[in-house]
C-alpha cells in the first residue's frame, strides 16, 4: 500500500471511531471541559490582575502551582481508585463542581478565595482526566480503534493549548472577563449533560491487585525506556518555557507594553498561532522524520525562545512586535515536543500498558510544571523578568542537553508502519521496556 492509500485509510478508520455513539457523546463532553478550562485559565490571570494588579503574576502562580500538586496527587490516585466508582455518575458530579466554581469566581473580593476557588476546580479537573481516560477501553472495544481514541484525546489537548486563548481574545474584544467565567461555567454544564447521555458500562476490576502498583507502573516504564527517560527532560523544557507565557504574559503585557485586558489575550494568541502553524505542518514533517530529530529540535527552538525573551528584558526592549514574535517561537517550539510525545509514548509498550503510561505522562508533565510556575510567579513578582526569564532559560538549556543525551539515536529508528498495534510493540520493544511492560500489562478500568 502507498503512502496516499494508507493515509487514506487512516482517516477512513478514524472517522470510523466518531461512529460510536457513546464515544462521540463522551469525547464532545471531553473538549468542551476542556476548552472550559482554558478560558478560565485566561480569566483567572486578569482577575488576579484585578485584585493584587503588580502582585498579580506571584498570585497567578500560586494559583497554578496549586492546581499542578493536585494534578501531580491526585491524577495517580484516580486512576487507581477509579475501577470502584460509578464513573458516569462521578464524571458527571466533576462536571458540576466545576461549573458551580467558576461561576463564583467573578464574585472573589479576597485574593485567598481565588486559592481555595482553584484548589476545588483543579481537584476537579485532577479527577476527571483518568477517569475518561479509563472509560474509552469499554466503550471503545477494538484495538486499533483503542489507540486512535487516546491519540485523539491527546490531539484535544493539544488543540486546547491552541486555541483557548484565540478564542479569549475575540470574547475578550466585546465582554469583560467576568462574563467569561460565566460562559465557562455553562459549557461544564453541558459537558454534564453531554456525559449523562453516555452509556458508560460498569467497570471491571484492574489486574493490579494493589493501588501502587496502578500508580507506579507507568512511571517504571518512563525510568527504564530510554526515549520515555528523554521524554521526561523535554517535559522540563515545555514547562520552562510554557511558564513564561501562561504566568508572565498578564504583567507584561499591561505593566510593561501598557497594554488592555483584550491585549493580554492577543498576545496569549500569538503563542497559540505559534502552535497551532507548526501542529499542522508537523504531520507530514513526522512521515519522513524520526520523532527523536524533531522533538530534539523543537528543544533547542524553545531554548533559543526562552533565551530571546530573557534578552528582552535584561536590554528593556519594550516592542510589541518582537514580543508577539518570540512568544509564538515559544508556541511553535512546544508544538514541535508535544505533538510526537502520544505516537512516541503508544509504541514504547505493549498496547495494553498504554492507559498506564499516558496517565505517567500526564503526572510527569504536570510535575516539570509544578517546578516552573513558581519560578515564573514568586520570582518574577520579586525580582523581575531578567533575572526570572535567564533562571528558566538555565533550566529549559539543562532540559535539552539531558533529552538529547537520555534518548540514544539508535532507540529512535523509524518503524516500519504494521497491521496492529501489538505488532508495533513487538517491533520496537527493548529489554527495558519490556521489563516494565510485564508490570504494566493491562489497562485500568
Amino acid at each position: 500500500m502507498n503512502l496516499n492509500a494508507r493515509t487514506a485509510s487512516e482517516r477512513r478508520n478514524g472517522m470510523r471511531l466518531f461512529l460510536i455513539r457513546d464515544y462521540r457523546l463522551l469525547f464532545s463532553a471531553q473538549i468542551i471541559a476542556l476548552f472550559g478550562t482554558g478560558l478560565a485559565t485566561v480569566a483567572l490571570g486578569l482577575l488576579a490582575y484585578e485584585l493584587a494588579g503588580p502582585a498579580a503574576g506571584a498570585v497567578l502562580a500560586t494559583a497554578l502551582t496549586i492546581k499542578m500538586s493536585l494534578y501531580v496527587l491526585i491524577a495517580p490516585l484516580a486512576a487507581a481508585y477509579v475501577d470502584r466508582l460509578p464513573r458516569r455518575a462521578f464524571l458527571v458530579a466533576l462536571d458540576v463542581i466545576r461549573a458551580a466554581v467558576v461561576i463564583a469566581l467573578p464574585f472573589v473580593s479576597e485574593v485567598w478565595h481565588i486559592y481555595v476557588l482553584v484548589g476545588v476546580l483543579q481537584a476537579a479537573s485532577a479527577a476527571f482526566t483518568p477517569t475518561f481516560q479509563a472509560v474509552i477501553p469499554d466503550i471503545v472495544t477494538d484495538e486499533a480503534d483503542f489507540t486512535r481514541a487516546l491519540s485523539a484525546s491527546q490531539v484535544a489537548y493539544t488543540m486546547e493549548s491552541l486555541l483557548s486563548p484565540v478564542l479569549a481574545a475575540v470574547a475578550l474584544s466585546f465582554m469583560t472577563f467576568d462574563v467569561l467565567f460565566v460562559a465557562t461555567s455553562a459549557g461544564f454544564a453541558l459537558s454534564a449533560l453531554l456525559v449523562l447521555a453516555t452509556r458508560i458500562p460498569n467497570a471491571r476490576p484492574s489486574t493490579h491487585r494493589k493501588a501502587w502498583d496502578r500508580i507506579a507502573s507507568g512511571v517504571r516504564t518512563f525510568v527504564v525506556t530510554p526515549r520515555l527517560r528523554g521524554i521526561m527532560a523535554l517535559n522540563l523544557v515545555v514547562a520552562a518555557a510554557g511558564s513564561i507565557v501562561v504566568v508572565n504574559t498578564v504583567n507584561y503585557v499591561r505593566d510593561w507594553l501598557g497594554g488592555t485586558q483584550s491585549d493580554v489575550a492577543w498576545m496569549l494568541a500569538a503563542s497559540g498561532t505559534g502552535t497551532l502553524v507548526t501542529a499542522l505542518l508537523l504531520p507530514r514533517i513526522l512521515d519522513r522524520t524520526a520523532e527523536r530529530t524533531v522533538m530534539t529540535a523543537g528543544s533547542v527552538v524553545l531554548v533559543f525562545g526562552v533565551s530571546a525573551a530573557a534578552s528582552l528584558a535584561v536590554a528593556g526592549v519594550l516592542a510589541w512586535t518582537l514580543t508577539a514574535a518570540v512568544w509564538a517561537l515559544i508556541g511553535a517550539g512546544m508544538a514541535m515536543i508535544v505533538t510526537p510525545t502520544g505516537k512516541v509514548l503508544r509504541r514504547s509498550v505493549d498496547p495494553a500498558g498504554i492507559p498506564e503510561v499516558f496517565a505517567a505522562q500526564f503526572s510527569l508533565s504536570h510535575l516539570a510544571w509544578l517546578v516552573t510556575y513558581p519560578i515564573a510567579g514568586w520570582v518574577g513578582t520579586s525580582a523581575g523578568f531578567a533575572l526570572t526569564w535567564s533562571i528558566l532559560a538555565v533550566l529549559a538549556t539543562a532540559g535539552a542537553v539531558a533529552g538529547w543525551a537520555l534518548w540514544p539515536r539508535e532507540t529512535a529508528a523509524r518503524m516500519p508502519a504494521l497491521s496492529t498495534a501489538r505488532a508495533t510493540y513487538e517491533a520496537t520493544r527493548d529489554a527495558g521496556t519490556l521489563a516494565a511492560t510485564q508490570c504494566a500489562c493491562a489497562r485500568p478500568v
